[in-house]
């Protein structure tokens, strides 16, 4: 704290910088044993949803790297698989991660 009745003050700071720490989650889960054209990965900060769509389009990968969580905070997620007709399955069983 610096407390001064002068017209202008001029305080000079030095220090370093710390790393900014980056955090991800890697999800992974077994291919569905029908034909399907790729997955839609879903989180939510919430257990109960509602659920947000990470995913663009439909990856044909059964894993995905979220690598928007924060520090501190707990992601639900859960995958759909689609059809060759575009239909999605159900959510599959929701996994959680705790970032820290």
């Amino acid at each position: 704290m610096v407390n001064s009745n002068a017209a202008a003050i001029s305080v000079s700071l030095s220090g370093a910088g710390v790393q900014a720490v980056s955090h991800s989650v890697l999800l992974s889960w077994t291919r569905s044993t029908s034909t399907v054209n790729g997955y839609f990965v879903y989180s939510s900060t919430a257990a109960a949803g509602p659920y947000t769509k990470l995913t663009a389009s439909a990856t044909n990968l059964p894993s995905y790297t979220d690598a928007s969580v924060q520090n501190g905070k707990t992601y639900y997620y859960v995958v759909t698989a689609v059809d060759p007709a575009g239909l999605e399955s159900s959510y599959s069983n929701q996994a959680s991660a705790l970032i820290q």
